[in-house]
Order: C-alpha cells, then structure tokens, then sequence
C-alpha cells in the first residue's frame, strides 16, 4: 500500500542512487539549508524521529515548529518539551497480545457497522506482522519427543485462538502471520522482518527509502535497535491506533549516551555485558529517555551482542536502546541473508542522510555514563528483578540473604553448613524434603535449582553464547556430568536457525545428552510457559515451603512469573544455565565449587569445561551462514501441515463463536454514542487494591497458569472445561471474561489493605476477604467508582494491555502512584483510565492509608496535560485530608482519548464521521 507524505515536504525530497536506482529520501542537510535548524549533532536516534517529521509535515499533524524544535534540543543540551505526532512504519505483534488486538479490531467492525460506517474503514493502513511464539508450553522435556508432543499439545489448546488468526489473516489488508514453531518475534523481526532501511512508493508512484521504524505490542520489540531499526514496546490498544493510521503521541525524548570501551575479556558473554548495563541505567533513571550506545568499544561489539543489549531496555526502564548504523550493521545484513541491493541502500542512505556512525561520530547527548567491557565479569540476575545484578562469584553467598529474608535470619542456617555434605542442621533451620521420583531418591532443600532453561529472545539470538553453551555441554559430558535429577531443562530457541547451527556444530547431541532437547521454537519459560514439574518435585517444595529456584536465559524474573512453585529466579547466560543445570542448586559456589565429579570421582570445576573465546568464534564463523537464513526464512509464512490444516471461516466480520472460552465479542463498543462526554469528576472513590512499589504488568495481570480456585477457574469450570485444559491467561487474553477475573490475580501480589495474604484478595463491600474479581463486581453493584494506589515504578515490566483493559473493566477510573512505567501510564489512558501521581513528597505510608477511605477527584472536565488537581481523602473517623494530584495525561490528544473512552473509541467515532 502506498505511503502518504506530507504536502509541504518536498523541499527537503532529494534523490541518491543505488545500484543502478533513483530513490528519493527526505535530507536532513537540506533541512538545515532551508534554514529549519542546525541539526548536525543530533543522535542517530532523534535524526530517525526527525526525518519522520520532514517526511509528514503537512502544516498541520506535523508543523514547520515541529522540525525546528529539534534544532533548539541540541541547543538546549538536549531537552526540548515539545509534542509530536510521530507515524512508525510497522506493527510487530505477537500471539498472547495480538490476539486481542486483533478481536478489537472485530469488534470495532461490528462497532462501526453499529454506527452506520463500513466494516471496510477498519483495515491496518500499515503493515503488521503477527509472529505465534507465547502458545507453546513446555510439558515434555528431556527426551527426543520432547518438541513434537509440545507441539501437538499447542495446537489442542490453542486451535480456537489459531482459526482466529487465520480468519484476521484473511479478512484484514495489510497483516500477516508468522505460524506457531518458527521463532520468537524478536529475533524473526531482527533475522528477517527488518531492513534497516525501508523502501515503499509515495502517492505518486516515486520510490522513497526511510528508515525502518516500528512499534510492537510486546515490551522487548526494542531488541531491533541492536540492528539499527528504531522500535519500542506499546500497549495493544496502542498499536490498533498505530495500525489504522493514528500518529503516536511523543514528546521529544531525552537521549542518554552510555559510551562503551575496552573490549570483553576470556570467559564472559554478552549476557554479563548487558546485566551490568542494566544495573547501571537503573541506578541512572533513564525512565521514558531514549539509550544510544556509543564509543570505540562498539568497534569489537557483534551485533547480536548488540541486539541482547537493546533487548533488555524495558529491564532498564529506557524506551529504546539504540545502536547506529556502522560496518558491523552491513556485516549482519548481509550475513542473514538480506539482499546486497539492500545492503548497498542501507550504507548509501546512512552516509548520504547522517545516521553513519563512523570515526568523527560526536553527537549532543542529555546525559552520558560509560563503562570498560574489559571489566566486565561473569554474573546472573536475581532474585526478583533484572536489575539486582549479583557478581557469579558473590551469588552463592548472596542466595543466602535471600532465605534470610524469606525466612528472616533466625531461623536461616549459615550457607556453608547448606551446601555441606553429611547431615542436614536442624530441619526448623534447614528445612529440606526427601523426594522419590523413578526410583532415584534426592534431597530437595532452599536453593535446589529446578528449572534449568535456555529461552527467550534475548540470548537465543545470539550464535556466541548459543555455542557456548553446546561446548558446555559437549565438555561436561565428555567428564561424565549431567544434569541433576531434580533440574527440569529445556532448549526453545528464537528460531529455527539456531536449530541449524547447533546440529553443524554436532553440538545438538551434547546438549540433549544432559536434558537440552529441544522443547519448542517460543518464549516458554520466559513467560510463565515452563510447564508443570513433577508432581512429586512440587510437592515437596509445598511441603517443605522451600524456596526453590529457577535459573534462565531470558529477561524477565518477576515473582510469579516463572513457575508458581518457585519463589526465587535468576536470569543468566546460556553457558551459566547449564552449569547450573549441573550443580543444581544455587548455595553451590560455581566460581569456586566442583560443579560435579567425573566417573573416577574428580571434581570438576567450571573452569574445566569453559570453552575459550577462540572455540566459540572459529565454530560460529563455520556454522552461522547466510544460507542457513535463506534456507529456514524461505516460507516463513507458510507453516507445518498442521498450520496449513487449521480451517477458519470468511467473512469480512467475525462470527463470534458463542462458547468460545477463548474469543469473545469484549464489550467495549457496546452501545457507544456517537459523540464522546466529557472527563467526570471522581465522586467518593472506593480502593480496591493499595500495592507497594514495583508493581509489575505480571502482577496486574498475570501471563502463566491458574487453578480452580481462583475466579478465571471457577468460570472455566462452570463451562465445563477440565482443569487439563486451563491453559494460561496469556493464551486466553482474547476472551475479556477470563481476563477480568485475572486481573491483580498473581499469586505473589500483595495488596496492603490485608495483613498477610498473598494473590489477588482485597475487601468488599462488606469489609470481608474476597477476591479482587468479587469485590470489584460488588461495586459495580452499588454504583461505586474505584481507584488503585500504589508506590514507584507501578507497571514496570511487559507492554501488556490487559493490565490496563482488565483494570478499566474492573470499574477503575484512577490509578494513583508515586511513579510509572512508561508502556502502562500510556495503556491506561487508551483505556479510560486516568494515572495520577502524588505530589509534595505524599505517598500512600505518609497519608497513612489503609483500604477503607474513599476519594473524590474534581477539576477534570477542564483538565490540562500534566495539570496538578485537588484530591479529598475521607478517612473512616470522618476526618479528612486535602492533597494535591498530577495528573498523567501528558498531552492534549490523550485528554481527548479520555474523553472518549479510550483511543479506540476515538479511532472508531473518527472513522464512522469520516465514512
């Protein structure tokens, strides 16, 4: 489909050829010759966004004052307070959020029908791309059928959301989707997705190339930056906007330079670099900034130890990490199997318009902090966070903190009386639990490592640490090592590459001869899609109330998230996942301990079976080759016969399966007037959950599975679906009734209107315990509005809409917070919701909050962007507090969402009137 430019924009239009083509693009030199500004030392980074600007400035969306606000950013030292309307070329998605993007954009077709428009008007005017990867669930592990029969079990679960997909495939312009068992969408858009310059035709038929740009409904969509490709997460509701042609609302960003030097030493991974990046940014706040990476260190840093770095900004709280465009950007390009014509235009394009990062590379930054990679030493992450990075050599140790705290240090034995040999302490020190599973007997106690998992997109992507793991693997095995009895281990690479070139290496038997066969091509453990331990194995840890722990490659251990029966997770190198597969448990010192004993009973050590820097290089530069990407990247599209199988209706709307317990018609159109309101004072506000700081997306709204207890099961079961068939919430996002009933529903949230309980319980009406779901439909009842207090960083963690769809349709109108996370302030107020901050050093301890005062919010029908308003708390003695709110919609079209409900609301009123 054609792009729209600007009608003003073709003062700064040029042309460049490129083999042999004449392709325009819009200059930013001539920008400068025009007169719009002096903007030769902007960041790579902020020249993508301003090129976006010179290409639609229209006089209206995008303004002359627009373009020149950047000239007066650089002036500024970086900082210029200036709203944009900025137009991504792309939506990436992937199945846990699309799907509900995609049962929105249903629905908004019946919505739109209902107000006399046409279903037509509702089609993506981008391209989007759907890649399945959150689907599989690892149930089968260790063994050759591993993959096949996790498979097959993905597609019993999940056939209803898949004949979804194939009908939105069908029925929507402009979207395509990447079938289940071909990769994690982050690493399919950095393999092959991505051109790091895009070309497309303008209304006139001329060829234009720009830079690739994106948004993706998932946090970690900022992986691409690594090559060059400017993308972050958003929220679902969010990217439907994006897709039918809204621009997304920004200001001008910060942009914090982190110079990189020196170059990694023997013995440490990529993996090492980015968790001591991310402790750093987060001591630094970098919060709703832009990263760029810098300096000659990036003259020794592959990419794909670039990509793992730009993967993990949401850890670092940054909404990108950016990497210009340099000789190892052309080196990966070609390498993956991009087209030389392709190479060619990228390194034209960046030289010819400024995004070349070469020699003299000096641009004005915000802020700047730098860091040696010579220092960097081997470490993982945990217990709890990405940011509590914990030196390999101190982890041992540390876990013995962590029971203290769990436990309290009274009743803690001393870690070296853990991990030594002989009699267990005191079982009310020491509590341990015998176990008996295929006739081998073990002794499980806290630290024993249950889940061992290489996964996700941030480290399956890169060959280097994927190698060393399989050289792990291949020289533990040579001592005759394996894995411990009680470690439940799994393989699930980002795509199908990786498959390719372990199984080159030989390197596949090695890893399969301790545990790691291959499980799946997905997120799984990442996400919560670990799958069931052993039945024994997690009733022991019930009974014992041990604090077992799990050790993965990926980006995310928030509580609750991995497994319900582990409390503590570590995130860590492919190469570390498997030696602590092979010490399997974490009070094991792996710097200095045996991970093990060979055959004639000598210790070996890690160090015995590291492989050095020159192992891994010379086997990556043999096995990772262009034609492995070509050859696995070919039908991309195509899928198995099982996907070929899946059989789906026509139709240009949806007809909604009435039993479907996984795609349901969401209520938001229901009944919609054609004109929107306005913003209503918040009159005698109940609370329905009063949460402490770092209050994740995972603890609104949980991704892994639930039992029949909790209200989503009772639904569940009331439909008569046995508990086998659960599956999770992240797979049942597209049915809102699940997802209601999920909401502020992890079993490790903490809602301090109760003394003691864990998972999602408030109080009701009535002052009793009850699930969050009842009490919030209880209110309803009675016509009572609701809020959410909490502390700093509230919704840190993964772009998830349902966080702030489940929160709206909870009955919540205000979230009021010390601080936000960027993804989930902006997802709220698709929804309606409206975030407001305490001010003048107010926060829910000093106004001593417990759960039963009410609020009352006044002055929003005239809100401003970013306006300080007046709260009343009435206390339960009929005492009363005054306090002052900032209110967190940051800009004059978000107040205009708000107004209307939600941004789709806004699209779908817009494009009735406009049909």
């Amino acid at each position: 489909m054609p792009i729209t430019v600007g009608q003003d924009s073709a003062k700064t239009r040029k042309t460049l050829t490129v083999s042999g083509r004449t392709i325009a693009y819009y200059s930013i030199d001539a920008a400068e010759k025009a007169g719009l500004g002096d903007f030769s030392r902007l960041p790579a980074a902020l020249r993508v966004v301003l090129e976006n600007m010179l290409r639609f400035e229209d006089g209206k969306t995008v303004t002359l004052d627009d373009i020149k606000a950047f000239s007066e950013w650089a002036a500024n030292g970086g900082r210029a307070n200036r709203e944009l309307a900025y137009r991504p070329a792309r939506v990436l998605m992937q199945d846990f959020t699309g799907v509900p993007a995609v049962v929105d954009l249903a629905a908004m077709r019946d919505g739109i029908t209902a107000l006399g428009g046409d279903a037509q008007k509702i089609n993506p005017l981008n391209p989007v791309d759907l890649v399945i990867d959150h689907s599989v669930m690892i149930d089968e592990f260790g063994n050759p059928r591993a993959f096949q029969m996790n498979v097959d079990r993905e597609y019993e679960r999940n056939m209803e959301r898949y004949q979804f997909l194939k009908w939105g495939q069908g029925a929507f312009n402009n979207f395509r989707v990447v079938p289940p068992g071909t990769g994690i969408c982050h690493q399919v858009n950095l393999e092959y997705l991505a051109q790091t310059v895009w070309t497309d035709e303008d209304q006139s038929g001329e060829t234009v190339a720009y830079p690739d740009t994106l948004v993706g409904t998932d946090s970690h969509t900022t992986m691409i930056n690594g090559v060059a490709v400017l993308g972050w997460g958003v929220g679902g509701i969010e990217a439907e906007a994006a897709m039918l042609g809204q621009p997304i609302s920004m200001l001008i960003p910060e942009v914090v330079g982190f110079e990189l030097t020196g170059a990694m030493v023997e013995g440490t991974t990529g993996t090492d670099l980015v968790l001591k990046v991310v402790e750093m940014l987060r001591k630094k706040g970098v919060v709703g900034k832009f990263v760029e990476f810098y300096g000659s260190g990036l003259d020794h840093l592959p990419l794909a130890d670039r990509a793992t770095i730009a993967n993990m900004a949401p850890e670092y709280g940054a909404t990108c990490g950016f990497f210009p465009i340099d000789d190892e950007t052309l080196r990966y390009l070609r390498q993956t199997g991009r087209d030389e014509d392709r190479v060619a235009l990228v390194e034209s394009y960046a030289r010819e318009n400024g995004f070349w990062r070469g020699p003299d590379y000096a641009p004005v930054y915000t802020d700047t902090l730098s860091l040696d990679m010579g220092t960097i030493v081997p470490a993982i992450s945990g217990p709890k966070r990405p940011q509590d990075y914990v030196a390999l050599d101190q982890a041992a140790s540390k876990f013995f903190d962590v029971v203290s705290e769990y436990r309290g240090e009274d009743d803690c034995a001393d870690a070296t009386d853990m991990a030594a040999e002989g009699p267990a302490p005191d079982a009310a020190q020491d509590p341990r639990k015998s176990v008996r599973v295929e006739g081998e007997e073990y002794e499980l106690r806290d630290g024993s490592v249950v889940i061992a998992s290489i996964t996700s997109c941030t480290n399956t992507s890169n060959p280097y640490v994927m190698i060393g793991a399989g050289l792990v693997a291949k020289k533990a095995r040579e001592r005759g090592l394996t894995r411990k009895p009680w470690v439940k281990t799994s393989l699930a690479p980002g795509s199908q590459v990786v498959t390719e070139y372990l199984e080159a290496a030989g390197l596949q038997d090695d890893l399969d001869a301790i545990g790691f066969n291959l499980v799946g091509y997905g997120c799984t453990t990442c996400i919560g899609n670990s799958g069931p331990l052993q039945k024994e194995i997690s009733e022991a840890i019930a009974e014992g109330d041990l604090i077992a722990t799990s050790v993965l490659s990926g980006n995310r251990n928030f509580e609750g998230r991995i497994s319900p029966d582990v409390r503590a997770n570590y995130l860590a190198s492919p190469p570390l996942v498997v030696a602590y597969a092979l010490a399997g448990d974490m009070n094991i010192d792996l710097a200095r301990d045996p991970l093990g004993h060979d055959p004639d009973g000598t210790p070996v050590y890690m160090k015995d079976i590291w492989p050095t820097q020159k192992e891994i290089a010379a086997i990556v530069e043999r096995t990772v080759t262009r034609e492995a990407f070509r050859s696995k990247y070919a039908d991309v599209f195509k899928g198995d016969d099982k996907w070929q199988a899946v059989e789906t209706s026509g139709g240009e709307t949806y007809d909604w399966p009435p039993h479907s317990t996984y795609v349901q018609n969401p209520p938001y159109f229901r009944d919609m007037s054609p004109e929107p309101g306005t913003i209503a004072d918040i009159e005698g506000a109940r609370m329905l959950a009063l949460l402490g700081d770092m209050v994740t997306t995972d603890h609104i709204s949980p991704a892994g599975s639930f039992k029949p207890d909790t209200p989503a099961g009772q639904y569940l079961t009331e439909r008569q679906v046995p508990v086998r068939e659960f599956n999770s919430y992240g797979s049942r996002r597209g049915n809102h009734e699940v997802m209601m009933r999920g909401t502020f529903a992890n079993i490790r949230i903490r809602n301090e209107m109760l003394d003691s309980t864990e998972g999602g319980y408030t109080l009701g009406p009535d002052g009793q315990e009850t699930s969050i779901f009842d009490a919030a439909m209880a209110w309803q009842e009675q016509g009572t509005p609701l809020v959410v207090v909490a502390g700093e960083q509230y919704g840190a963690g993964s772009s998830r809409d349902w966080a702030a769809k489940g929160t709206a349709l909870l009955g919540v109108r205000a979230v009021i917070a010390e601080s936000y996370e960027r993804i989930h302030r902006s997802n709220l107020v698709g929804m309606g919701v409206i975030p407001f901050e305490f001010t003048g050093g107010d926060t829910r301890t000093s106004l001593g909050l417990k759960g039963d005062e009410s609020f009352s919010i006044t002055g929003l029908a005239d809100i401003k962007p970013q306006q300080e308003v007046g709260c009343t708390i009435a206390y339960p003695d009929g005492t009363t507090k005054e306090i002052t709110l900032k209110c967190r919609i940051d800009t004059a079209i978000e107040k205009e969402y708000v107004e209307h409900g939600g941004v789709l609301h806004y699209v779908l009123r817009d494009l009735a009137k406009s049909a």
